[in-house]
Parts: structure tokens; C-alpha cells; sequence
């Protein structure tokens, strides 16, 4: 009876189960779309397993990617982060966001020379007194001559 007893626990409580779930699963739960899951699945990046016709996807695995996923924040160049928002080094993308207008725009600034930016492997890099000195000269200029004067 006990043996009996140590069996059943064993099977259902002693060995904990695996949280798997589905590619659409782990899309959802990434904000991925479901071919992003395959792709990583299939390039290796992502660890699964094919049950007959469906794959699955453990949840510590899944993590497991999301850790190591490549982020344009956390780039680094020559031993350092591209993109230290706490130094006030910004992405072309971070930029435009911060002064509400499209990235081209901010690439137009820097080609022009009406936005200093350096450039840093294959990335752009924008200080903030250099964002906020385009937005005073120039953002400000342009909204004041749009506005129209009142009669």
C-alpha cells in the first residue's frame, strides 16, 4: 500500500511538469508573429520539440530567448553601449521619438547638417544637446512659420 502511495505521488506531484506551448502561444507571448517563432525554431535560436504534427515550446526555454535576443539597445561598440540614454546618446529611432517627428526626417537633419550625429560602427549616434538644439532652431522656427498669424 505505502509503495502503492510513493508510485502515484511520484507520477503526479514528485517530478514537476513541463509548461509548454504552442508557436501562436509563444507569439502571442513574445508580440511576435507566428512565422518570427518558426524562424527562430528553425535557425536554432529557439529550442522546440515536434509532437507528431504540432510544435511545442517549453516556457524556460521560450525566456531563454527573449534574454538572449538581439536588442538594438543593449549594442555595444568598442566595450561600451551605443545607445546610453543615462550619458544622453540616442538612436536615430529614439531621437525622432523624443522631438514627435519620423525617423527620415532626423537622417534628412543629419545628412543636411542641420543635426550633428556620429557615427559608431554601423549606427548613428545623437547626443541630447544635439536633439535639443535642433528642436530650438529649427523644430520651433518651423512651427512658428506654419502657425497661422492671427488677423
Amino acid at each position: 500500500m505505502e509503495q502503492e502511495n510513493k508510485e502515484s505521488m511520484g507520477a503526479c506531484c514528485g517530478t514537476p511538469h513541463k509548461r509548454v506551448v504552442s508557436i501562436t502561444e509563444a507569439a502571442r507571448i513574445n508580440n511576435v508573429t507566428r512565422q518570427a517563432i518558426y524562424v527562430a525554431i528553425k535557425q536554432r535560436k529557439l529550442k522546440a520539440s515536434k509532437d507528431s504534427t504540432r510544435w511545442t515550446i517549453d516556457l524556460d526555454d521560450l525566456e531563454a530567448y527573449r534574454r538572449q535576443k538581439y536588442s538594438r539597445t543593449k549594442s555595444m561598440f568598442q566595450g561600451e553601449l551605443l545607445f546610453d540614454n543615462h550619458k544622453g546618446y540616442y538612436s536615430v529611432n529614439q531621437a525622432a521619438k523624443a522631438l514627435g517627428v519620423p525617423a527620415q526626417k532626423i537622417y534628412y537633419a543629419t545628412r543636411v547638417g542641420l543635426l550633428k550625429a556620429s557615427r559608431k560602427g554601423a549606427a548613428w549616434v545623437i547626443h541630447t544637446t544635439d536633439i535639443e538644439g535642433y528642436r530650438e532652431n529649427y523644430l520651433k522656427k518651423q512651427q512658428l512659420m506654419e502657425t497661422p498669424e492671427a488677423l
